[in-house]
């Protein structure tokens, strides 16, 4: 079983044009997440996909990056085209595992990636994802803020913008002293394999009214294994976001 790192990276964006070439301190984005995925031992290959001649140009400067369709709606489409476009024509065993990294995550800690990929000594893993446990309050009810519930194996039930369970019985405000509440850390791995169905699989009414990708795949009966961190790094979602930044991160 291989392990193969896989960064999409879009120049259109509606929140932040460019976003996966804007500076911070002295690099630029896609290659802080480049540089920090590469660190993971477990990873045979790290490879930025891309549908944008700059990005590319950019990345084949210091690191391995293939070109994909501008058609895909998702990261996970992207991946799987690019898993088929890997450098030396090597395309995985249904058995490997692609590690979709997000490109907007350029402080992500390596131990991250190895959790998630510890994931997959278990030969019943088919999706993995990571989630954190919630400190701040004010998290629970931001819709940007997804959570997620588990059962006692560490599968996902559900995964929603609003907080899950609904405490009966007390107060909104109370919700967070009566139970512990996790939130979904955005990095996905899956079997090769499996990776190519959720590929042919078609919007679905959950997903549709949570936009949230990960709900097709459970209305369509895939497993999504659940590994907790303890990290949370800033993500960048639009230019402000890189000036709140805290300067021990650069």
């Amino acid at each position: 079983m291989k392990f193969f790192g896989i960064i999409p990276a879009r120049y259109a964006s509606t929140r932040f044009p460019g976003k996966p070439l804007a500076m911070i301190g002295n690099k630029t984005m896609i290659q802080r997440v480049y540089e920090q995925a590469s660190k993971c031992s477990l990873l045979s290959q790290v490879v930025v996909a891309t549908d944008d001649a700059r990005i590319l140009d950019h990345v084949q400067g210091f690191g391995l990056a293939v070109m994909t369709g501008s058609h895909h709606q998702s990261g996970t489409d992207r991946c799987l085209e690019a898993s088929k476009l890997l450098p030396g024509n090597l395309e995985p065993d249904p058995a490997d595992v692609i590690i979709n990294i997000q490109g907007d995550e350029p402080f992500i800690q390596p131990e991250q990636i190895d959790r998630l990929a510890l994931l997959f000594r278990d030969t019943g893993t088919s999706i993995g994802t990571l989630v954190k446990k919630i400190e701040d309050p004010h998290d629970l009810f931001n819709h940007n803020i997804v959570k997620v519930v588990f059962d006692r194996h560490g599968q996902a039930l559900y995964f929603s913008r609003w907080p899950l369970p609904y405490v009966r019985g007390r107060q909104q405000e109370d919700w967070f002293e009566a139970h512990t509440y996790f939130r979904h850390v955005g990095m996905y791995g899956y079997r090769f394999g499996v990776l190519k169905q959720l590929a042919g699989l078609a919007l679905s009414p959950l997903e549709k009214a949570e936009s949230l990708e990960q709900l097709r795949w459970l209305e369509n009966g895939f497993k999504i294994r659940l590994a907790e961190t303890d990290h949370l790094s800033p993500g960048i979602d639009t230019p402000d976001d890189l000036k709140k930044v805290p300067p021990g991160w650069v």
